[in-house]
């Protein structure tokens, strides 16, 4: 099985590379041929006379399979809807894939090509308005591909810079002008603004589906409930906290409070490499884990550029931490943002996420331990850890003020609420604007910081599932925790050892390799984790 994925993981790579329209016909079918060849060679496979690891192989090569073809259907579909105002994609295509097959190239007839699409282009474009976003991602797209055709061909063939430099120029001028004006017109932003939070939302059948990859029997509405189950805990904590420091019930006086204890300029660095050695020893002190000495000794620290802050507004991490701190270039206002935003106790809840024990150690490990399984990668495994490891600190006592406890109290609410406001606005319950408005008052984010993270998690950058699956995922693992720990007699050590040794795969199987449970071809976990 190692064989099998690993070829099927550099052939999808080369293919993806050479069939690179997305949406494309052509690229669809490939792939489906692809996906379906695998699919044979797999049936060839005795499943029974596989070992267990062999079998878990199997099993996530096959999830994967299924996933990969449900985005396929997703891609027709997609395509589909961008043709009323994407008209003139296909012969597009077939000019940009011609090229890629090296095909004879006929001058004149290429010229007319140029034109055709040029004369598609509609003049008074109607459409939904992400639709119309997407369509003008799509038409830049476009635009670039046929440059590079071009200029493949120009000056190398004089007679097809005699025939298509001006059909060229023209089309690449209008391309351009119909990207403005979708934005302009139908999206509603400047052409040029950057910033702006439009988003793609999948709908629920998409959900379902990308749920169906993750082995997540839930619907995103009883995922929603049981975010907001976890946010109304959070909220009786932060009131618990918001008395011990004098304040009441007004857990939202305390926390304005804890965000004014930030560092001065140049502070940040040094603060926050004792931030990461206390989680270091803590770590140690509780016997939670292997950690290997070479991930103590070659983390390292960058700091967030100004504009990246804007997506950013707090840490990222691996093995290089990226630390949000206001530069001397931002507003008066921005500083002071970005200060409350990364204060002493938001911090000190952030660090051990990013690096030790969190993704800088997750990453350590996966390259050592089955590397051939990163293709099956997960965001509930990933970001799920690293979150469980929130938990498991505030349970053995980490935090030791009501201010500490305050400072993760916020991230714990924000991941809550992550779930409601993303799996909402793929529903369409809510605009990017609600969205950001749910943040600043269900979790007392910044406004600034509050579309900072809308904006990270509607962009397009990360699958519709990310943002949950930070909450979603930890609360698989406590659940996972609680059976192996609780009921196998497992050490804290022994467990978190066995997680990371499997690599980064979806939960739901990762627990049946835990707990020992039979392994059959047509293995459906159907794992109910909270209730």
């Amino acid at each position: 099985m190692r064989d099998l994925i690993q070829t099927f993981t550099a052939d999808e790579k080369i293919l993806l590379q050479y069939y690179n329209q997305p949406l494309s016909p052509t690229r669809i079918a490939r792939l489906h041929r692809f996906y379906t060849e695998t699919r044979g060679a797999m049936d060839d496979i005795h499943f029974e006379s596989l070992g267990r690891s062999e079998k878990v192989d199997y099993l996530l090569l096959s999830n994967l399979l299924a996933g990969r073809t449900r985005q396929l259907d997703s891609d027709e579909k997609e395509a589909a809807r961008l043709y009323d105002l994407l008209p003139f994609l296909q012969v597009a295509w077939n000019l940009v894939e011609a090229r890629q097959r090296v095909d004879a190239m006929e001058p004149e007839s290429c010229a007319s090509s140029l034109e055709a699409i040029r004369q598609q282009i509609p003049q008074n474009p109607k459409g939904e308005r992400t639709v119309a976003y997407l369509a003008a991602q799509r038409a830049e797209e476009i635009r670039e591909s046929l440059r590079e055709w071009f200029g493949f061909y120009d000056a190398y063939d004089p007679l097809f810079t005699w025939w298509c430099a001006e059909p060229f120029k023209a089309l690449d001028k209008a391309l351009d002008d119909y990207t403005k004006l979708l934005r302009e017109t139908l999206v509603g932003i400047a052409s040029d603004d950057d910033l702006a939070i439009i988003g793609k939302p999948i709908g629920r059948e998409g959900l379902l589906s990308d749920l169906t990859a993750e082995l997540i029997p839930y619907s995103p509405e009883e995922l929603i409930d049981l975010g907001k189950r976890e946010y109304a805990w959070c909220e009786a904590e932060m009131i618990k906290a918001s008395q011990e420091m004098g304040l009441g019930d007004d857990w939202r006086s305390a926390l304005e409070k804890v965000k004014l204890d930030h560092l001065r300029p140049g502070e940040q660095p040094r603060f926050i490499r004792e931030l990461t050695e206390e989680a270091i020893r803590f770590v140690k002190d509780h016997n939670l884990m292997t950690i290997p000495p070479l991930t103590e000794e070659v983390w390292r620290m960058q700091m967030m550029a100004p504009d990246r802050q804007r997506v950013n507004p707090f840490f990222l991490g691996g093995d290089t931490i990226i630390v949000s701190f206001p530069t001397d270039g931002m507003s008066h206002e921005r500083k002071q943002k970005s200060m409350r935003a990364n204060n002493r106790h938001f911090a000190r809840a952030t660090v051990f996420h990013e690096l030790i024990p969190g993704h800088h150690l997750q990453a350590y490990i996966e390259e050592r331990n089955y590397p051939y399984r990163s293709i099956f990668y997960t965001p509930f495994w990933t970001e799920g850890w690293a979150l469980w490891m929130e938990f498991l600190f505030w349970n053995l006592g980490f935090p030791q003020t009501p201010e500490n406890r305050i400072g993760m109290l916020f991230w714990r609410m924000h991941r809550c609420v992550r779930i409601e406001f993303s799996l909402g606005f793929h529903l369409g319950w809510f605009s990017p604007e609600e969205c950001i408005q749910m943040l600043v008052e269900k979790v007392g984010h910044e406004p600034e910081t509050a579309e900072g993270e809308v904006r990270r998690s509607l962009k397009g950058d990360y699958p519709p599932l990310y943002q949950a699956a930070y909450m979603l995922g930890a609360m698989q693992m406590r659940a996972l925790a609680k059976e192996c720990i609780e009921g196998k007699g497992m050490s804290h050590r022994e467990f978190h050892d066995a997680i990371l040794a499997e690599n980064n795969i979806p939960i739901p199987i990762l627990r049946a390799i835990l707990l020992d449970h039979p392994l059959t071809k047509d293995f459906n976990p159907n794992w109910r984790f909270e209730g």
